[in-house]
């Protein structure tokens, strides 16, 4: 912790101030006894960020008109990636496997096509975010693009949590355990509402359990068996969503802490003339890594919340 209250790992642990070049610590308030920390601070911030970048975008092209520029095109961009190559191939469409009974990825061919003509990529899943449609009620485009508006949320809101710890002084929030539990609880809680809104509250927990080809008391054995083996597992993964977040991001901004260490441990030698460029060099290298680090794991994130969900949508 010693490190940390001189603020080499600020980027790693939460406090109730942010710490500022050439000025003492800004101390943030505690309202109603209720203390704000760093991390509460740049999570709202990056809340606010994704209402503001989406509000934007959604009115750009919910009337089906191409949104201009490079700083919409490029949230565009993110966003069309998520819903076609993670959403749409993953989760497919859940009434297919309920309504026919069997697994059928070619139920709507119409789907797995990219929209042309005069409609907006975007347009349908925006449309169904703003009016609340369920995935049956959205002609022209894919049953999957119901559950995209969550998924984006997950993508868009850790990696701009990420992006802000790549700004000095600031920090990651998603570099905190609690915050990242935070989100797998959600992820959870999202999982376990499809699914039951597919299936039921019986059938959600039943379907758990696959078909057993087994003699009747083998049968019984067995069923009780892998049922809490499954209920487990459905508690784990998304925990290991939480705990592959924070070791990833903690891990990097870590790294980060220890190189610019090095400068300090050698400013009283004559080493500090090699060590300090190399420091400063080994940081922008990592650094250029975090950014990457941003975006793989926000991904990593939503593809996994995906599958989840998707599982839980279609257990078969």
């Amino acid at each position: 912790m010693l490190l940390a209250e001189h603020g080499t790992f600020h980027h790693v642990y939460d406090f109730p101030y942010f710490e500022l070049p050439f000025v003492d610590p800004v101390a943030l308030p505690a309202p109603f006894g209720f203390q704000l920390t760093k991390f509460m601070v740049l999570q709202a911030v990056a809340a606010l960020l994704v209402i503001f970048i989406f509000r934007g975008l959604a009115k750009r092209v919910r009337t089906g008109n191409t949104a201009n520029g490079w700083w919409w095109n490029f949230w565009e961009l993110l966003a069309v990636y998520v819903r076609d190559e993670v959403v749409r191939p993953i989760i497919g469409d859940p009434h297919a496997h309920h309504g026919h009974g069997e697994h059928d990825d070619h139920a709507h061919p119409e789907h797995d096509e990219p929209l042309h003509g005069h409609e907006h990529p975007l347009k349908e899943a925006l449309t169904a975010e703003v009016r609340g449609l369920s995935s049956g009620d959205i002609h022209g485009g894919h049953p999957a693009d119901a559950y995209a508006p969550f998924i984006w949320s997950c993508f868009f809101y850790i990696l701009i949590c990420n992006l802000l710890g790549a700004v000095p002084w600031l920090g990651s929030a998603t570099g905190s355990i609690s915050v990242t539990l935070a989100l797998a609880l959600v992820a959870f809680g999202a999982t376990f509402m499809y699914g039951v809104k597919q299936s039921g509250l019986v059938g959600f927990w039943t379907s758990l359990v696959p078909d057993i080809d087994a003699p009747g008391p083998l049968k019984m054995m067995l069923i009780p068996m892998i049922f809490g083996i499954e209920v487990l597992g459905l508690f784990i993964k998304h925990a290991v969503l939480a705990v592959r977040l924070f070791a990833n991001i903690m891990g990097g901004h870590t790294v980060l802490g220890v190189i610019l260490g090095f400068i300090a441990l050698a400013a009283h030698s004559g080493m500090w003339y090699l060590v300090t460029p190399a420091s400063i060099l080994g940081q922008i290298g990592v650094g250029l890594l975090e950014l990457l680090v941003a975006f793989i794991q926000a991904y990593v994130f939503a593809f996994l919340a995906t599958i989840f969900v998707g599982m839980s949508l279609s257990p078969h």
